[in-house]
C-alpha cells in the first residue's frame, strides 16, 4: 500500500528536517522503501548543479541509495531566504501545486512511503491565497506535527494543532525535538503536551543526536497512515 505524510511546524528553525530524516530511517528501518521530499524551499545555494536545499539534501542522505534527482525532491528551489512568497516575487515566480504535484506523485509511485517536509510553520505564505498548509490539505496527507522544545512551545503547538485540524486535516502524532539543551522544566512541558495534544507523541529527540540514531526514538507503529 502507497502511503505518505506531511511533516509541519510549530515554526521555522525547528527541527523539521532533522525530525523528518530521524522518520525516514525508522521507516526503512521496518523495511519500507521510503523517500522524503520537500515541495518548496527558499534559501537554497548555488551549486555546479544548480539551486540547492541544505533541508532537501539532508532528505536525500536519510532517503538511500534509492534516491531520485534531486529536482524531483525539491521541485521549487528559491535563493534568497525569506518566506517563499517573497522569495518567489523577487525570481519572478508565482508558486502553485500542479507542478510540485506532479513530483510528488512520481514518489509515490516509486516508494512504499513519501516524507514531505513543510516550509517554516503551517500557514506560511506561498502566494497570494496559497498556503503551506495547503499543500496537506490538497494532497489529503495526514501530518505529524514537530514541536520545537523551547520556551513558548506549549502556545505554539496547541494553536498549530488546532489550526491543522480545523483545515480538515488528519492530525496523527507529534514529535518533539530537543532544540534549547538547557530548556527548563523540559519533563513538564513533555508532559503537558502529552495532556493537552490530542494524538500521540512518537518520540522525544534528544539534542545533538543525528537522524540515523535518533531513529530508534521513534514509534512508527503508532503511525497510521
Amino acid at each position: 500500500m502507497k502511503s505518505a505524510l506531511f511533516i509541519a511546524g510549530t515554526d521555522t528553525g525547528i527541527g523539521k528536517t532533522h525530525s523528518a530524516c530521524a522518520l525516514i530511517h525508522a521507516l526503512r528501518a521496518a523495511g519500507q522503501s521510503v523517500c522524503g521530499m520537500k515541495p518548496v524551499a527558499s534559501g537554497c545555494m548555488e551549486t555546479a548543479d544548480g539551486l540547492r536545499n541544505e533541508d532537501a539534501l539532508a532528505l536525500l542522505i536519510a532517503t538511500g541509495s534509492s534516491a531520485p534527482a534531486y529536482e524531483i525532491v525539491n521541485p521549487l528551489a528559491l535563493r534568497e531566504p525569506l518566506s517563499p512568497h517573497l522569495a518567489a516575487a523577487h525570481e519572478g515566480v508565482t508558486i502553485t501545486l500542479p507542478p510540485l504535484r506532479a513530483a510528488f506523485d512520481t514518489l509515490r509511485a516509486r516508494y512504499d512511503a513519501v516524507v514531505v517536509e513543510g516550509v517554516g510553520g503551517w500557514r506560511v505564505p506561498l502566494a497570494p491565497g496559497l498556503f503551506a498548509s495547503d499543500i496537506a490539505r490538497s494532497w489529503d496527507l495526514p501530518v505529524v506535527l514537530v514541536v520545537g522544545l523551547r520556551l513558548g512551545c506549549l502556545s505554539h503547538a496547541l494553536l498549530t494543532a488546532e489550526a491543522v485540524v480545523a483545515d480538515g486535516c488528519k492530525l496523527i502524532g507529534w514529535i518533539g525535538n530537543r532544540v534549547d539543551p538547557h530548556m527548563d522544566a523540559v519533563e513538564d512541558n513533555i508532559q503537558t503536551l502529552r495532556t493537552l495534544l490530542p494524538v500521540p507523541c512518537l518520540g522525544i529527540l534528544p539534542h545533538g543526536v543525528a537522524p540515523e540514531q535518533a531513529a530508534s526514538l521513534l514509534d512508527c507503529a503508532a503511525i497510521t497512515f
